[in-house]
């Protein structure tokens, strides 16, 4: 029987010891994947410490409660949910206010080593691409469908690809041709032959793959409703942690802490009170050169840490959780 993927935990013991306030608090662990943070966590928690792990990806939570990657410790619970609903699974806890959050952005190594998931163009496999796979459309599924304009924008905007219309061209002229693009394999042939240069040492289809999976996920959007979540949550003095991988979640990351992070003025209405401040930055994380070294899907790796201040915010209706779920 093959061994399961390995799966290096970034930042693990910097994003720890910036999350931890109060060894006797509540934590949640947004992205469990392969448990390395909440492990370590739970090591830093006391024997009144709580916390509550999230993630979207069954297979992750499946690791959680069996197997060899089973956390037996009665300090410790995992939903099957994405952090998008945060808000919700606090309330079904019945959580008002927590010590600490941990978002550790982006594909796991047991995601991208699993052929069968669609996650890499190393290995020839169905298009699927889906962090939860009971629910929502396929890459392969979405590429069937969509029109030229659409998949221009969407290679754009999420993947950065100057490319973006020459390959979206050569994905509807395949699909035109009867042979729609399924498997991971064939989508990395068109982008090869659509891009006509590369950086050294990447492959042409890196940034197609990062767009898809990032549409295909709602992976941005996803995070912004994460973020607001926090400032809900979080009692003041606890820590947001947020380790991402690319430039499209770090801007979205930076820019929310400095959006709540200094009094905001309507130059409509210049005596009216400044809203208060709800974060304060921190620190900026890098991963250090030996962990690089050691694993280099790392080296892009930046951690954002912030302080919750100010008083607590009340926490949403029930009849705003449902709209927003319904949504």
């Amino acid at each position: 029987m093959a061994s399961s993927p390995v799966h290096r935990t970034v930042l693990l013991h910097e994003a720890v010891n910036a999350l931890v306030v109060d060894p006797a608090g509540r934590y949640v662990d947004g992205t469990f994947g392969r448990g390395g943070h909440s492990r370590e966590l739970l090591k830093r928690l006391g024997p009144d410490g709580r916390l509550l792990a999230l993630d979207r990806d069954p297979d992750a939570v499946a690791h959680a409660r069996a197997g060899e990657g089973h956390i037996a410790d009665a300090r410790f619970c995992i939903v099957h949910a994405a952090f998008s609903s945060l808000d919700e699974v606090l309330a079904s806890q019945g959580w008002s206010q927590v010590d600490g959050i941990l978002l550790d952005l982006g594909v796991s190594s047991p995601q991208i080593d699993t052929p069968e998931r669609g996650f890499s163009f190393r290995f020839d496999a169905p298009l699927d691409m889906r962090m939860d796979t009971t629910r929502g459309e396929t890459a392969a599924e979405f590429l069937a469908r969509a029109d030229e304009r659409t998949l221009a924008e969407v290679i754009a905007h999420h993947g950065e690809e100057r490319f973006a219309v020459s390959i979206a061209k050569a994905l509807v002229a395949r699909r035109e041709s009867g042979r729609p693009v399924r498997t991971t394999a064939e989508l990395s042939d068109v982008v090869a032959r659509a891009v006509k240069t590369r950086e050294a040492g990447q492959d042409p289809a890196t940034r197609t793959f990062q767009a898809l999976r990032i549409f295909v996920n709602a992976e941005l959007d996803e995070l912004d409703a994460a973020l607001e979540h926090t400032l809900t949550f979080l009692k003041p003095g606890g820590r947001l942690v947020v380790i991402s991988f690319h430039s499209l979640e770090d801007r979205r990351v930076k820019t929310f802490v400095a959006r709540h992070g200094k009094p905001s003025f309507d130059r409509r209405a210049p005596f009216a009170e400044a809203p208060p401040v709800l974060l304060q930055p921190i620190a900026r994380l890098k991963p250090a050169d030996d962990e690089v070294a050691a694993n280099p899907r790392s080296r892009s790796a930046i951690a954002r840490v912030a302080e919750r201040t100010g008083e607590p915010l009340p926490p949403p209706s029930g009849i705003e959780r449902r709209r927003r779920g319904a949504s």
